[in-house]
């Protein structure tokens, strides 16, 4: 008789991700979203207006976007993480010019005709809609004064409630690969890429773990940040090729490196004048230890201990009528809130 060797089940596997790359299937899995980044695309690229002439692409996007994304990754809890207003008091504190003299979000076609004013209140309106939507589903939602999305996904991350448990942050922002693991991972949709450790070194010639310190050289334009003279992150892998190592090095280190008397090139001796650049820039991007204070801290706590998952669908649904945004495909998402509920139910 010739035995039928039994093939497994596929575990779920993310989209732009490389064959063998799956999620943890055996841990629970914590979904946590980079909200403005993923929002503000939606309202930039999306035309969609509702009866009244409003400009919705902003909310519709990121509905589509959080169905999209929770249909793949299958999260057992999600968190929606927004920046608080004023921004981040404590890195404005180390550089006054950190993000300053950003461009304001580009208008997409729908708003032509619009002043500057009714094109910001649009955006924010359109922003605070999606919270108050969110508001009638079972997801945990945070807005922290003066503390960025960036900090409080680290402190989520890092907590020992979710010790146990896989983390898929959901953003295009660059400066989370600094947080992989082995039970983390990043999921840049709009890019379709899954970033994890290995896959990390891989393309960057850099272990997670040193990502900050590597960017902290290269410097961040889109924060402001200027970076030490002619030296990118392929230049840091190459000189610095010790960074992709799995241990922790720091900015003495590559001080070391820079005063042997083999290493002759320019690049080291640019690293040596600009010490007091990269110590600032790290401070600034490092989110090993996020800039927030105790008190932040234990209001995250509290609203993870004390969640209990309610899902309104009726006022979500009567929201999403008024405003002209219930076109948009809420199958998973609806399915994902009750299994949710079921699952703390048990």
């Amino acid at each position: 008789m010739t035995r039928r060797r039994l093939r497994k089940s596929p575990e779920p596997q993310l989209p732009g991700s490389k064959p063998g790359f799956f999620l943890e299937s055996k841990m629970k899995r914590l979904m946590i979203v980079d909200a403005y980044n993923q929002f503000i695309r939606g309202y930039i690229v999306d035309p969609s207006k509702n009866t009244n002439g409003q400009p919705i692409g902003g909310m519709r996007t990121f509905i589509n976007i959080l169905n999209k994304i929770t249909r793949e990754v299958k999260p057992d809890m999600l968190a929606i993480v927004w920046d608080g207003k004023g921004g981040s008091r404590k890195r404005r504190a180390i550089n006054k010019d950190y993000k300053a003299g950003r461009k304001p979000p580009r208008t997409n076609w729908s708003q032509v005709g619009l002043d500057e004013r009714d094109i910001k209140d649009n955006k924010v309106w359109q922003q605070m809609r999606v919270i108050e939507y969110l508001n009638q589903t079972p997801v945990v939602q945070f807005m922290e004064p003066e503390v960025e999305a960036d900090d409080v996904i680290s402190y989520i991350k890092s907590s020992s409630i979710f010790a146990d448990w896989q983390k898929v942050i959901v953003s295009a922002d660059k400066d989370f690969i600094q947080l992989l693991d082995d039970k983390t991972l990043l999921f840049r949709p709009i890019q379709k890429e899954v970033l994890n450790t290995n896959m990390v070194i891989e393309k960057f010639g850099i272990h997670p773990r040193n990502f900050a310190l590597a960017r902290a050289m290269a410097g961040d334009p889109s924060d402001n940040l200027p970076g030490v003279p002619r030296v990118g992150l392929g230049t840091v892998a190459k000189r610095f090729s010790f960074l992709k190592e799995d241990k922790d090095f720091f900015i003495d280190d590559l001080m070391s490196e820079c005063s042997k008397k083999e290493n002759k090139q320019k690049v080291f001796n640019s690293v040596l004048e600009n010490h007091s650049l990269i110590h600032e820039n790290y401070n600034i991007m490092q989110l090993s230890s996020p800039q927030m204070s105790p008190q932040c801290k234990s209001r995250i706590d509290e609203t993870f201990e004390e969640f209990t998952p309610l899902y309104n669908q009726t006022e979500l649904r009567k929201l999403m009528i008024h405003d002209g945004v219930l076109t948009v495909n809420l199958q998973d998402l609806e399915q994902k809130f009750n299994d949710i509920i079921t699952s703390f139910s048990v």
